[in-house]
């Protein structure tokens, strides 16, 4: 009987234990970054977040973002100017208990120039993206897990990469349908491209997952 109330006392004071881990969470802070140099390539690879791609007014490339000491980001620019964000985490087992950051701390504003930059690389789980109208000289490489993929007038230079798992690909491509070489590959859902074209001096490869694929070409 004694160990039988010592278990439950240990078990009681254990859940105070972890309710209070779980209600207390370190606020994050916003801020802001812009590369020093001239950057020609983009890579955003992170996890849990949202990631919405705008405009710059400038013409220059702006991150904004939330973070703390546990959940941050590493953020460089290579010899090569491509500029590369990746998630970095500092979080002990009892961090994890609780609730998820708000939407607002989980989103990443990305602001790009309209037609500087050869090559843009995204890649997220559980949230969306979402892209403007904008141009590259090279190529695109969107994919997401969990979340839906959006853009307008897209307009790449060779190749545009789209992959999506339980989520949606939808929007529109610069060029005519006779422009693009088309490679898809599309699980439990509905899609307008065909499986293989070929011809086209550009390529569009779309893969999905248990979503719908809509894209649509549209006059420069």
């Amino acid at each position: 009987m004694k160990k039988i109330i010592a278990l439950a006392l240990c078990f009681i004071m254990s859940s105070f234990v972890l309710a209070g881990c779980s209600g207390e969470s370190e606020p994050f802070e916003k801020k802001s970054f812009t590369p020093d140099t001239q950057v020609n390539g983009i890579n955003l690879d992170v996890r849990d977040r949202e990631i919405e791609v705008t405009l710059s007014d400038d013409e220059q490339v702006h991150i904004q973002y939330s973070e703390n000491s546990k959940e941050y980001y590493e953020i460089s620019v290579s010899d090569g100017n491509v500029l590369t964000m990746v998630n970095a985490s500092n979080k002990e087992w009892t961090d994890y208990i609780g609730g998820k950051p708000s939407a607002e701390d989980r989103k990443i504003v990305l602001q790009v120039p309209t037609a500087l930059l050869d090559t843009v690389t995204l890649s997220t789980t559980n949230e969306d993206v979402s892209l403007p109208v904008f141009a590259v000289t090279e190529s695109i490489d969107i994919s997401t897990s969990g979340g839906n993929i959006t853009f307008e007038s897209l307009d790449v230079g060779n190749t545009l990469t789209l992959t999506a798992k339980n989520g949606d690909i939808s929007g529109t491509v610069v060029g005519s349908y006779d422009d693009f070489a088309i490679q898809s590959e599309i699980k439990k859902g509905d899609s307008n491209l065909p499986e293989n074209k070929d011809g086209g001096e550009k390529t569009l490869k779309v893969s999905g997952n248990n979503g719908d694929v809509n894209i649509e070409f549209v006059a420069e």
